[in-house]
């Protein structure tokens, strides 16, 4: 157990997720691990998901694992707010009242399938995953993908973002590129055969994200990214348009040898 001292100096992250799937464990499993070894001067304080037991196999395992690390877990289904009226308002309220008093730094939706609020937003420091690099295409994984080749993008990427009511819309916090020309890519723009092009740039581009979630968190727990009246900033407290993490997450991937 770290020393309360210890503890108050390291970043505080809430983690919010709704545990859908395998990657949702893969990544808490992976962001714990490198907390656990020091590569990550954070502590978890909370997981939030808007389920709750009993909804899906899934989530059920998702929160065995959660517990698995000793975790305070909140659990609130948005499935019981769906017919009121501004619903989305009055469950959010109800998110910040049950988390409010672990005073999270840092907000990382993981695999949280709901639109964040204004009121949300306002509370908290938040970070989502993009598939795209800053300034490229919005929309789900696949339709960034199909842009991607639709504009003949040279580059390809992902960033964290900060979370903003307007969904994709928030500040670059961090990001990783890669190119998307020479090999493997260059004959299939030539072939113009989309199908694999798809599959090869989200191959690419799905390997990148643990990294740069990692990545990017890590930057935030040695105050090498900081987030002050909903600007990114770098160490010196200056204004950044999101921090290139492209190198270590290269080397990152490399290691896993993609």
């Amino acid at each position: 157990m770290e020393s309360e001292e210890k503890l108050a100096s390291w970043l505080n992250i809430g983690w919010f997720s709704s545990g859908r799937d395998e990657a949702a464990r893969q990544l808490l499993r992976a962001v714990w691990q490198n907390i656990a070894s020091g590569e990550i001067k954070a502590h978890i304080s909370f997981v939030f998901s808007n389920r709750e037991p009993g909804e899906a196999r899934e989530s059920d395992l998702f929160f065995k694992l959660v517990r698995s690390y000793d975790l305070p877990l909140i659990c609130l289904s948005h499935q019981k707010f769906r017919g009121e009226k501004d619903w989305r308002l009055h469950y959010d309220r109800e998110v910040i009242a049950r988390t409010e008093k672990f005073s999270p730094d840092l907000g990382v939706l993981a695999g949280y399938m709901l639109i964040v609020g204004e009121e949300m937003c306002q509370r908290y420091n938040m970070i989502n995953l993009h598939p795209a690099p800053p300034g490229g295409p919005k929309g789900t994984w696949q339709e960034v993908m199909w842009q991607l080749i639709e504009n003949k993008a040279e580059r390809g990427g992902a960033m964290m973002h900060l979370v903003t009511p307007e969904l994709d819309r928030g500040p670059a916090v961090s990001y990783c590129l890669f190119s998307l020309r020479g090999k493997p890519f260059d004959r299939y723009w030539q072939k113009d055969d989309r199908e694999t092009l798809f599959k090869l740039i989200r191959r690419h581009e799905l390997a990148r994200e643990f990294p740069l979630i990692i990545s990017t968190l890590r930057a935030f727990g040695e105050k090498q990214i900081t987030i002050r009246d909903g600007r990114v900033t770098d160490a010196r407290g200056n204004p950044i348009a999101g921090s290139d993490l492209t190198a270590e997450v290269d080397r990152a991937v490399k290691a896993g040898q993609l």
